[in-house]
């Protein structure tokens, strides 16, 4: 997978943040005196220059997925980059006894700050709570905790976003057909995640009244499953304009689906942002017209995040002295007109 670039779309940490400094300024009114402004700049923020040493150790789930296996590879091409950060990263595991485990191990070798995805979220709240009650804090990656005292910091992806994406395109590709019908190829029903992303799916096209989903099937975020559960939709509907489909690892699958069974004749969306499924919408040769992102390059900055906070360091582009509570990335609609921006961070 490629090194980040420093110009790359995560860009809410250590460059053009969304609330810079001078935004906030723009607040004051032209008659108050220029001593007042000074105070909103004076608060130290992490840079690329080297500072203090800090380790961090490294906690997420296995990497059986395209995605989680990204998430790995951002937080140390990301780590690599400061000379005075040490990655102390674990093997991945689903099973949450081993992860908790493996979490305990970095908390007895005392590191700076912790930054952890874990499988379960709820299961491993205890153990995020031991970690910010020995004194190192945490930063939630993704799958949040069950208890905001767990963590000092949560950044993730916006799934009720990604799904609200998603059908706000497909709605405005549809918008003048009458009648359109859509179809939605959902990941795992037992997971949160995946209801919200329907849930952001079908609050977009209450907003097209031409608009109908007329199925709904879940698969499982693997090929093999996407494959099959992608048949089984096409079986059942002859005719429909236009496909969500909540993954890309799936949606490898769903492609050849697509291609057995011939059909040309709807438009795909798909989800996360894998390399292949770019590779795919740049060639504009398959039904595939669009992916919404749901970036692993969090991982990359859940790094920048902890090495600030072991810095005592605030975020660069913002007046507090610390870094925020939590972060919400954004899930950017990828089309043939943009994938060249997006390419550089598409994961295999």
């Amino acid at each position: 997978m490629p090194e980040i670039p420093a110009t790359s779309r995560r860009g809410l940490l250590f460059g053009t943040a969304a609330v810079s400094a001078g935004a906030l300024l723009t607040a004051c009114t032209s008659n108050e005196p220029k001593t007042s402004e000074a105070a909103t700049n004076n608060a130290p923020a992490a840079d690329d220059k080297p500072g203090k040493a800090v380790t961090i150790g490294f906690a997420g789930p296995q990497a059986d997925h395209g995605w989680l296996n990204a998430i790995n590879e951002n937080a140390k091409s990301r780590a690599k980059k400061y000379s005075e950060v040490t990655l102390e990263i674990t093997e991945g595991s689903n099973d949450t006894a081993a992860q908790i485990g493996q979490v305990q191990t970095l908390i007895n070798k005392k590191v700076d700050v912790l930054v952890i995805l874990p499988a379960d979220g709820k299961a491993l709240t205890q153990v995020g709570l031991q970690a910010m009650k020995a004194g190192i804090p945490v930063i939630n990656l993704d799958r949040i905790f069950a208890s905001p005292q767990a963590y000092r910091c949560w950044i993730g992806g916006d799934n009720y976003g990604m799904g609200l994406n998603a059908g706000n395109y497909i709605g405005e590709q549809l918008k003048d057909k009458p009648n359109a019908k859509v179809i939605e190829l959902a990941g795992l029903d037992n997971l949160e995640l995946t209801k919200q992303r329907t849930q952001g799916f079908d609050d977009a096209l209450k907003n097209y009244p031409n608009i109908k989903k007329v199925a709904r099937q879940a698969a499982d975020f693997t090929v093999e499953s996407g494959q099959a559960k992608m048949a089984q939709l096409l079986q059942a509907q002859k005719q429909f304009d236009a496909l969500w489909n909540h993954d890309d690892d799936q949606g490898v699958g769903a492609l050849r689906a697509i291609a057995q069974a011939g059909r040309k004749d709807f438009l795909m969306v798909g989800g996360a942002g894998a390399k292949s499924a770019m590779d795919a919408i740049k060639a504009d040769s398959s039904v595939l017209k669009a992916t919404v992102l749901y970036p692993p390059t969090m991982a990359a900055s859940a790094v920048d995040l902890a090495r600030a906070l072991g810095q005592s360091k605030g975020v660069s582009g913002m007046s507090e002295l610390e870094i925020p509570a939590s972060i919400t990335l954004y899930s950017a609609v990828v089309t043939k007109e943009n994938v060249d921006e997006y390419l550089p961070t598409g994961f295999s």
